[in-house]
């Protein structure tokens, strides 16, 4: 019995030395940290565009081997920050959780989940909202960018989707690079309201689509102007209420009246 017990104490304290190792690589501000988060931002970058890349390459011999390769990388990057996390229920709480686990049942599940697959470009806008990406460009003194560089992504995540919504329910009989290239024309040509040239969806729900397209693409490049053109503002959660953006200059919350203590660049 004392040998269980301390085979189990063993096991703990290796769980706590990984949770340990972990929690410092995905959280740190180490240079080996900000190399190891660098490292999965551009893991990540490519796995996006692999799928942006699927409805091309989705008929070629190697396509299950790289969707489950890009499947064990997901699930091995979901348990490792589930595993540096101090809040493990909190974590799967939140939206980016969620979509990560559908990301992962599509992968798992290419040919049931095929005509939501293009769903999985929504790993952008969970990477947008990584701490460790905006960790690395404070870094590079582009904090100031945030806001746009949000509005920016917001915009090419629902693009993507979109183009692969339309490919999967309108242009599937045209599969391959020049079916996508029609989605991707319709698209932007709906989003940006130039007119439709030779490409439009056929029927009702083709109707459809093209007016939320427009709805929400239109707001999403309003957004992207006021990010780009109003007055720039720091990012810094209140203490008491935990509004994060404040005027640069703000010494108290403009919602609770908190006192704040936003640190500046020494200028």
């Amino acid at each position: 019995m004392k040998a269980a017990d301390k085979d189990g104490a063993r096991e703990l304290s290796a769980l706590a030395r990984l949770r340990d190792t972990l929690r410092k690589l995905y959280h740190g501000r180490t240079p080996a940290a900000f190399r190891f988060q660098l490292a999965a931002i551009i893991i990540d970058l490519a796995i996006i565009a692999f799928f942006i890349a699927t409805p091309v390459i989705q008929e070629s011999s190697s396509f299950l081997w790289l969707d489950y390769s890009v499947a064990a990388l997901v699930a091995a990057d979901m348990i490792a920050r589930l595993l540096a996390s101090n809040d493990m229920l909190r974590l799967l709480k939140q939206p980016a959780s969620w979509i990560d686990a559908f990301i992962l049942l599509t992968l798992l599940m290419p040919s049931a989940l095929a005509n939501l697959g293009f769903l999985r470009i929504l790993r952008l806008w969970s990477l947008s909202r990584s701490g460790a990406l905006w960790r690395y460009f404070e870094m590079r003194g582009l904090k100031k960018w945030r806001e746009a560089s949000h509005a920016v992504i917001n915009l090419l995540t629902f693009l993507f989707v979109v183009t692969g919504f339309v490919y999967t329910f309108f242009f599937r009989t045209g599969a391959g690079l020049e079916g996508y290239v029609d989605a991707l024309y319709f698209t932007v040509a709906t989003v940006t309201t130039t007119g439709f040239g030779d490409i439009v969806l056929p029927g009702i729900a083709g109707k459809l689509t093209a007016i939320v397209t427009m709805i929400i693409g239109i707001s999403l490049f309003v957004r992207l102007a006021q990010a780009l053109f109003r007055p720039a503002k720091v990012f810094f959660p209140c203490p008491q209420c935990g509004l994060q953006r404040h005027e640069p200059d703000a010494v108290h919350c403009k919602a609770c009246g908190h006192l704040l203590k936003i640190p500046d660049d020494g200028i």
